[in-house]
C-alpha cells in the first residue's frame, strides 16, 4: 500500500504543473457539484423527513383521539359488560339454586318411593306368607272384602256368616233397600290353583296348573250358584270375591270362558275395586230409599197440613155464616126498634086535653 502511494507521488510529480492544477480545479468543480447535489438531495430528503415526520405526529394525534374514544367505549361497554356479567352470574346462581331446590325435592320423592318400595316388598313377602298357607289365604280374602263392605255400607245393610233358610252361611249377605231378598258375596277364591299357574316352571306344568284353574273355578262357581242362590230368599245373582286385581286380571286374560261360564250360572267374579263400586251402587240405592221414604212422610204430612187448611176453612166458612145470620139478626133487631121509636114519638106527639072525654081520646088515638 505505501509503494502504491509511493508510486502514485512519484507519477504525480512528474506530471506538468499546469495539467495537475487543471485537473485539481476540474476535481474541485466535480467535489464542489456533487456537494450540491449532495446538499439538494439532503435538502429534499429532509422535507420529506419533515412531511413524514408530520404525517405520523398526525396519525399519532389520530391515533391518540380514537384511543381515547376506545378507551372511554371500552370503559363504558366493560362497566356493562361486568353488570351484565354480574346479572348472568345471578340468574345462573338463582337459577343453580331452583334446580338444586328442584333436585332435593326430585331426591325426596325418590326416597319416599324407596320408602313405598321397601314397604311394598314387605307386603308382598308378607303376601307371599300368606298365601302359603291356606287358612291364611281365606282369611285374607275375607278380611279385604269385609273391610270393602264396612267402609261402604252402614252396620245394618249387611251381615257376615248370616245363616240362610237352607243352612249355609254364606261370608256376606248385603240387605238391599226396598227389597227382601239379600245379595250373597261369597270370597273363598280358590288361590291354590292360581298360584300353581303363576309358579309354573315349564310350559306342561303351566298347562296342567292352568286346567286345575278351570276346574276348581267352575266347582266354586257350581257350589255357589248351588247354596246360595236361593228363589224368595236371596238376589237372583251372587258375587264372587277376588282378593286381588292381578288375580282378577290373569282370570280375565287366561280364562274368559270361565267367566262366560260363571256369568251363565248367575255369579259374576268381581275384583276388590268392582266390589267397591257394587257396595257404593247399593249405598246409593239406599241413599234414594231414604229420600223415598222422607218423601213420602213429607206427602204425608202435606196431605196432613191440606186436611187441616180444608178443616179451617170449613170452620171459618160456619163462622161466617153465624156472623152474616148475626148481623142479619141485627139489622132486624135495629128495623124493630126503629118502628118502636117511631111509634113512641108519634104518641109522644099526641096532645091530650084536660077534661077530655074518654070518646074524644079514642077518636083521638084512632
Amino acid at each position: 500500500m505505501e509503494a502504491s502511494a509511493d508510486t502514485l507521488l512519484a507519477r504525480l510529480a512528474a506530471l506538468d504543473p499546469a495539467a495537475v492544477a487543471v485537473a485539481a480545479g476540474a476535481f474541485a468543480l466535480v467535489c464542489l457539484l456533487y456537494l450540491v447535489a449532495a446538499t439538494r438531495r439532503l435538502r429534499r430528503e429532509r422535507d420529506d423527513l419533515a412531511r413524514t415526520m408530520a404525517e405520523i405526529a398526525k396519525r399519532q394525534a389520530e391515533m391518540t383521539g380514537r384511543m381515547t374514544s376506545f378507551t372511554e367505549v371500552f370503559g363504558s361497554r366493560q362497566g356493562d359488560f361486568a353488570r351484565m356479567l354480574a346479572e348472568r352470574i345471578e340468574r345462573g346462581t338463582a337459577a343453580q339454586n331452583e334446580s338444586l331446590s328442584k333436585l332435593n325435592a326430585r331426591l325426596a320423592v325418590i326416597d319416599a318411593a324407596q320408602k313405598n318400595i321397601g314397604l311394598l316388598t314387605q307386603q308382598v313377602t308378607s303376601l307371599e306368607k300368606v298365601l302359603a298357607n291356606k287358612q291364611a289365604r281365606g282369611a285374607w280374602g275375607q278380611g279385604r272384602m269385609e273391610a270393602i263392605v264396612r267402609d261402604g255400607l252402614p252396620a245394618d245393610a249387611f251381615a257376615f256368616q248370616a245363616t240362610l233358610s237352607s243352612g249355609a252361611r254364606p261370608d256376606c249377605l248385603v240387605r238391599l233397600p226396598g227389597d227382601a231378598r239379600g245379595l250373597v258375596i261369597d270370597a273363598k277364591f280358590p288361590l291354590e290353583s292360581f298360584a300353581s299357574f303363576r309358579d309354573a316352571p315349564s310350559a306342561e306344568a303351566r298347562a296342567r296348573a292352568a286346567q286345575r284353574v278351570r276346574a276348581d273355578v267352575a266347582r266354586h262357581v257350581q257350589d255357589i250358584a248351588g247354596k246360595y242362590l236361593i228363589p224368595g230368599e236371596t238376589q237372583d245373582v251372587a258375587l264372587m270375591f277376588v282378593p286381588a286385581e292381578s288375580l282378577y286380571a290373569d282370570l280375565q286374560e287366561h280364562f274368559g270362558e270361565v267367566v262366560e261360564r260363571a256369568h251363565r250360572a248367575r255369579v259374576v267374579i268381581v275384583s276388590p275395586a268392582l266390589l267397591a263400586l257394587a257396595i257404593q251402587v247399593v249405598q246409593a240405592l239406599a241413599r234414594d230409599a231414604r229420600v223415598r221414604e222422607e218423601a213420602r212422610v213429607i206427602q204425608t204430612e202435606v196431605a196432613r197440613l191440606v186436611a187441616d187448611v180444608s178443616r179451617l176453612d170449613e170452620r171459618v166458612a160456619k163462622l161466617d155464616q153465624h156472623f152474616r145470620q148475626a148481623q142479619d139478626d141485627v139489622a132486624g133487631i135495629r128495623t124493630s126498634t126503629e118502628k118502636i121509636r117511631r111509634r113512641g114519638r108519634r104518641i109522644e106527639a099526641l096532645d091530650f086535653d084536660d077534661g077530655a072525654g074518654e070518646g074524644d081520646l079514642f077518636e083521638r088515638a084512632g
